[in-house]
C-alpha cells in the first residue's frame, strides 16, 4: 500500500507540477492505519467428518447430575460429581458414578427412589462440564445439559463479542485443538463435545471487523488524491 502511496503521489506531482507538502503529510496519516494493520485472511480448516461424542462415557469429576422428583422439591437439584467420582444424593447418600455408564446409572437412580416413594416421577439428567473461551463476554467452566445447542452453551457465557465466529467454534482436548469446527446449530449430543472440553471462540479476521476503517481511510485517500491534483 506504501508503494501505491508512492506512485499516486508521483502520479499528481507529475500532472499538476508538484503536490502541495501539506496534501503529502494528510495522505500519509490516512494511509498510516491501514499500512500499520495489515488485514490477514480468516483461516480455512480443512472439512473433517464430524463424529459425535460417546455418551456411554462414565461421569468425570465436575459433571452434574440433575434430579427431577415430582411433588418431592427436597429431593429435586444438581449434585455435582467430586474429584472421586462420588455424588452425594438426597436420601441416597453417596453414590459412586465414576465407573458406570450414564444409561445404566440412569436406571439405577431410578429404581432406588421409587423403593421408598409412592408413584415418583424421576427424571435423571447428566451435565457435562466444558470450558468456553475465546471471543465471549464470559469465559469459564459450565454445565452442558446435552439437549442444548452450542449456541445455547455459548449463551450460558453471555455470548459471542461481537467479532466472535459462532459458525467456527473450536474444540480443545488435553491441550490439543481437535481437526475441523462446529456451528452454534449443532446439538451437544450429536457434536464431538465430551466432558473436559475447552469450546474456542474465534475472532474475525481485522478486515472483516474494521471494514467501516478501511473504507473511511479509502474515501480520504480518494479525496485528497482529487485535492491534488486540482
Amino acid at each position: 500500500m506504501r508503494r501505491w502511496a508512492r506512485r499516486a503521489g508521483e502520479s499528481a506531482s507529475t500532472s499538476g507540477g508538484s503536490m502541495d507538502p501539506r496534501f503529502g503529510w494528510l495522505l500519509c496519516v490516512a494511509l498510516g492505519g491501514a499500512c500499520a494493520a495489515p488485514p490477514t485472511p480468516d483461516p480455512q480448516p480443512a472439512p473433517v467428518a464430524i463424529q459425535p461424542a460417546d455418551m456411554s462415557a462414565p461421569l468425570r469429576p465436575g459433571d452434574l447430575i440433575r434430579l427431577r422428583i415430582w411433588r418431592e422439591p427436597d429431593f429435586s437439584g444438581d449434585f455435582t460429581v467430586d474429584e472421586t467420582g462420588v455424588v452425594v444424593l438426597p436420601r441416597l447418600g453417596a453414590v459412586t458414578v465414576g465407573a458406570e455408564q450414564p444409561e445404566s446409572l440412569k436406571a439405577r437412580l431410578v429404581r432406588e427412589y421409587r423403593t421408598f416413594l409412592s408413584h415418583p416421577s424421576v427424571e435423571v439428567v447428566f451435565l457435562r462440564r466444558v470450558q468456553i473461551m475465546g471471543a465471549v463476554q464470559k469465559p469459564g467452566l459450565y454445565q452442558a445439559d446435552p439437549t442444548m445447542t452450542v449456541a445455547d452453551v455459548l449463551a450460558l457465557a453471555g455470548g459471542a463479542l461481537p467479532g466472535g465466529r459462532t459458525d467456527k467454534v473450536e474444540i480443545i482436548r488435553e491441550g490439543g485443538r481437535l481437526p475441523g469446527t462446529i456451528s452454534g446449530r449443532m446439538l451437544i449430543s450429536r457434536s464431538p463435545i465430551r466432558s473436559g472440553d475447552q469450546l474456542y471462540v474465534p475472532e474475525r479476521s481485522w478486515l472483516s471487523r474494521n471494514t467501516a476503517v478501511v473504507l473511511a481511510v479509502l474515501s480520504t485517500v480518494t479525496t485528497l488524491l482529487y485535492v491534488a491534483r486540482r
